[in-house]
């Protein structure tokens, strides 16, 4: 049982410094030094095994929303992804503040998911940003960071607070970057295409006061701070100086952010919009530097599921998001094909950067941890069709995009949990 042969694949373990065509084996769910007799042999020759990919931005909706996605349904479009493991969101209804809805969560994950799942909780009760979340307890519960992520903490010394509680029980902060007075009711990035469109603008002021403030806070209390979803060239080097002084500070890139500009919501499809918006050209270039000096350390999806009727209105008053776990490591991998990263360097922004971060034992080949393991074809050509997604939703600009690379096999605790010839045969 849960015992593999993987062959002659091209091993990629950042944490341990691998990078070698090599067999891996699996013996009773764990990495293993050598082969059982009776173990399942999975060729993959012209392939790159990794760690399992982790995505540590995703929204998985339940409680609350589960007509957008659930823990099953979400669970299935990383495993198709080739993600082993997900950090969900706690901008459920009700918020995960408390421990009862993280208990929920965590029994739902263990009755229905496929991969790995690992809440986090609210800064604040409600996410209204007015008082503390019980911190203490969540951590007992089981949370891995706290965050507001949807909503922003805009009083400064409540966020200076929660920093400070964090640090005592070892969780690190997430935070979404926007100043609500800043940004205000725009819709799309601030600039030449708004006044085209005749949109309110969003400028990117309101995520750079936010990171900078962040920065602040991270130096006075001397803890970590994750700037999820970067999308500014402003933030993209506020950070970069921060790090160079030492500040606990990180950043994160959404493939959507790094693949698309403004220019896109010319079309008033509602599938470009997304919060942070989509910003300019120069400001996708800073990503793409940032992702290739290191200042921009992972890559998560903002995996935000929304129904079809929701989406199909005036852009105005659309919900910001889209789908990705589905499409996250193609997009990425024309990162590699562009040389703004080399393969070591994706595979680590997809699993050792974020295991550290969030103190998790993934990410990692070493002997002995669960076998959490990605196979990737990365050669392998393919059409995303949303219609074929394992999501509930279908809110996503890449519907009919031709793909090249994407995982052929997903193994979670020696289990094969999904392999691409699950598709081809539907």
């Amino acid at each position: 049982m849960n015992s593999l042969v993987i062959k002659n694949g091209r091993v990629i373990d950042p944490a341990n410094g691998v990078d070698e065509v090599r067999d891996l084996f699996v013996a009773e769910g764990k990495i293993a030094a050598a082969a059982l007799k009776d173990a399942e042999i999975i060729e993959a020759a012209g392939k790159i095994v990794t760690p399992g990919l982790i995505d540590m931005h995703v929204h998985l909706r339940e409680p609350g929303r589960s007509d957008k996605e659930t823990f099953a349904t979400g669970t299935l479009c990383a495993a198709r992804g080739g993600f082993t493991s997900v950090v969900c969101m706690p901008n459920t209804t009700p918020a995960a503040d408390n421990t009862g809805t993280i208990a929920f969560m965590k029994q739902r994950a263990a009755e229905v998911a496929c991969v790995n799942v690992f809440p986090t909780g609210a800064i604040t009760k409600e996410l209204k940003g007015e008082e503390l979340a019980p911190i203490g307890s969540l951590k007992k519960a089981g949370v891995v960071a706290i965050t507001d992520d949807g909503h922003c903490v805009q009083n400064n010394e409540l966020m200076r607070r929660a920093v400070e509680y964090a640090k005592m029980f070892d969780l690190p902060v997430l935070d979404h970057c926007q100043d609500y007075d800043l940004v205000a009711d725009g819709v799309m990035n601030e600039g030449h295409w708004s006044a085209a469109l005749g949109l309110r603008g969003w400028p990117s002021i309101g995520e750079d006061v936010i990171v900078a403030r962040n920065i602040l806070i991270a130096e006075q209390v001397d803890w970590y701070i994750h700037c999820q979803h970067i999308s500014s060239a402003r933030s993209v080097e506020l950070i970069r100086q921060a790090k160079k002084r030492g500040i606990k500070i990180s950043g994160e890139a959404c493939p959507h952010h790094f693949t698309l500009t403004e220019e896109c919501v010319k079309t008033y499809d509602t599938n470009y919009k997304m919060n942070p918006p989509l910003r300019t050209e120069r400001d996708r270039d800073s990503l793409l530097a940032g992702l290739a000096d290191g200042t921009l350390e992972i890559i998560g999806s903002d995996h935000a599921p929304h129904c079809s009727y929701e989406k199909e209105v005036e852009f105005d008053f659309a919900p910001f998001g889209i789908i990705g776990l589905e499409t996250e490591l193609a997009l990425s991998l024309e990162l590699v094909r562009k040389k703004v990263l080399n393969l070591r360097e994706l595979v680590e922004k997809f699993t050792v950067n974020p295991a550290r971060l969030l103190r998790l034992k993934e990410g990692t080949l070493s002997i002995g941890v669960d076998a959490n393991i990605t196979i990737i074809d990365p050669e392998r050509a393919w059409t995303y069709d949303v219609a074929e997604s394992a999501s509930k939703s279908r809110n996503t600009p890449f519907h009919g995009w031709r793909f090249r690379g994407r995982a052929s096999a997903t193994v979670v605790k020696g289990n094969i949990v999904w392999r691409e010839t699950e598709i081809q045969s539907k």
